[in-house]
């Protein structure tokens, strides 16, 4: 079962955009969620800014294919327990908006959406599995496109906790739609803890490489059932520190928080900026940019394109929480 949940993740991550617009994403996965007994919710565009999510709209908007938010619960715990989320970054093709990317860098940006299909993929094996416990997947599917309505370098959005972020580049979209999604996972969804993932940062694979994810938490607790979990899947994370200094990086003159850092250290400042929105509630940001695609296979079990990076570890820490 689980297997079949990685393949469903590289399958749905190797589609060409074209093939994968945010409402074709929201069918593909909800068509296969709801035959396992999933609840599957999709909230269009006019819902989610009734709600308030201008972070995740100030991406979303640049596109001609609207976006969707998906909202996936597996009841499989106690009515009474609150659910694990788990959130997925589901850019489903990322130009850079203005802040565009080289040639080379847009050949595969198609993978944007690696950590959409994983948290997906996980809901899916804990539903065929019947796995008790209860987990929402929540996930913010968008293009992040040039056009007239684009955000550009200088913009202000509210976000839907209501801090205010400085658009500082347009290429660090990806925590823009965490941080809404994330919000939603704890207001809405009334999440007891948090673990996002998602393709982030270009820092975290030059850091480590295409073997290793990065991590970045707010709790020792759910942090450590995580890498537990890893050393039972064999996949590979490293947390990262969150020294107070960092923090400063992320501040802005006209807004609570800028969306890109002012002085390095990229993949941390990232993490950081989600764990604004995280507050207190337990939670663990997944940096798989290095790992979620591969251009030779590195492992052998691993072909080139998508590698379902996530999968194994997410399943595992969701199986072992059910078991306490």
């Amino acid at each position: 079962v689980v297997t079949r949940a990685v393949c469903f993740a590289r399958d749905l991550t190797n589609r060409p955009v074209n093939m994968l617009t945010p409402e074709m994403m929201a069918q593909a996965m909800g068509g296969a969620a709801e035959p396992l007994g999933i609840e599957t919710e999709i909230l269009d565009e006019n819902q989610t800014r009734a709600l308030g999510m201008g972070a995740y709209h100030a991406v979303g908007d640049s596109a001609a294919h609207p976006p969707r938010l998906i909202v996936l619960r597996w009841r499989g715990g106690r009515q009474e327990d609150a659910p694990v989320a788990l959130v997925g970054k589901g850019v489903c093709f990322d130009t850079g908006g203005y802040n565009i990317k080289t040639g080379p860098g847009l050949k595969t940006m198609r993978s944007d959406m690696a950590g959409a299909a994983a948290v997906c993929a996980v809901v899916l094996a804990l539903a065929e599995n019947k796995v008790p416990i209860n987990v929402t997947a929540v996930i913010p599917a968008v293009e992040n496109r040039i056009s007239p309505e684009s955000m550009v370098p200088g913009d202000v959005v509210r976000s839907m906790s209501g801090k205010t972020i400085q658009i500082n580049n347009t290429d660090a979209e990806g925590r823009l739609i965490l941080a809404d999604a994330i919000t939603y996972a704890i207001e809405k969804e009334n999440a007891a803890g948090v673990v996002d993932i998602a393709t982030l940062t270009g820092a975290c694979a030059n850091t480590l490489g295409r073997l290793t994810a990065g991590l970045v938490s707010n709790s020792d607790e759910l942090c450590g059932r995580l890498l537990s979990a890893a050393q039972k899947s064999g996949e590979q994370y490293w947390r990262f520190p969150t020294f107070p200094e960092y923090k400063k990086m992320i501040e802005s003159p006209v807004a609570d928080l800028s969306n890109q850092s002012s002085d390095g250290c990229g993949a941390i400042t990232a993490g950081l900026f989600l764990g604004e929105f995280a507050g207190g509630t337990p939670w663990v940001h997944v940096d798989i940019a290095g790992t979620a695609w591969a251009d030779r296979a590195r492992r052998e079990y691993q072909t080139v394109g998508a590698t379902g990076a996530g999968v194994t570890t997410l399943y595992q820490l969701c199986a072992d929480m059910a078991k306490t």
